[in-house]
């Protein structure tokens, strides 16, 4: 799958305001490459952190669910769907909502999360949502700054059970998510706050490309 020139060059301004990002320009292409083979063919996006990467992953989950920098406008087959199915709010409706890419912050479950912490073990409660949500073609997208949180490789090998593919988004070492990932994308940083300041201009990236790659 080829890239087109406008996701591009999205890519190389990443890397021309962030020079340092140079080293994961390739990674990045390629889990942009992964992510839109998901999306193409029907699958989803499964997204897990801790603490700081708890809250990445639900600000990707906002660009990537609604409208990020373009406008989404839906199908003239949904507007039409919408007016049909209720013919005083459904023009109101089609013209509000927005296409989406599907995708699923694992992280904002909290009955769930914390149901299976008290009864099992709380370091799997991201393992037992992708074996739950997670179908052959998705993709999980899995936040460590050090890429040793248990949790997350938990989710992992979850995720290799049920056919995802799995990007890490990482730093330092790069850590098991670094070694265990089809892509791991390792922000040249040690430091994790430095580590998580690289990986919103990364994410963003990705979500700017996915967006020009299916709105565009």
């Amino acid at each position: 799958m080829t890239r087109s020139e406008n996701e591009q060059a999205i890519l190389d301004e990443l890397i021309c305001r962030y020079p340092r990002l140079e080293s994961v320009r390739a990674a990045v292409a390629d889990a942009f490459a992964l992510m839109a083979d998901c999306y193409a063919h029907g699958g989803k996006l499964l997204i897990a952190g801790n603490g700081g990467s708890c809250a990445d992953a639900g600000h990707i989950v906002g660009e990537l669910m609604k409208g990020f920098k373009m406008r989404r406008p839906l199908s003239a087959e949904m507007k039409k769907r919408l007016e049909e199915a209720d013919p005083e709010n459904g023009r109101m409706l089609a013209e509000s909502l927005q296409g989406s890419l599907m995708a699923i912050d694992l992280t904002g479950h909290a009955a769930l999360s914390t149901a299976f912490a008290n009864d099992v073990d709380g370091d799997l409660a991201y393992a037992q949502q992708i074996s739950g949500y997670g179908r052959a073609g998705d993709v999980f997208l899995g936040i460590s700054t050090s890429g040793n949180a248990k949790n997350v490789d938990y989710a992992v090998t979850a995720a290799r059970a049920c056919g995802l593919k799995v990007i890490g988004l990482t730093g330092g070492s790069g850590g098991r998510l670094g070694r265990r990932a089809d892509v791991a994308v390792i922000v040249p940083e040690t430091e994790t706050f430095k580590i998580q300041e690289l990986h919103l201009p990364v994410y963003h990236a990705l979500c700017l490309m996915l967006e020009e790659r299916f709105f565009g």
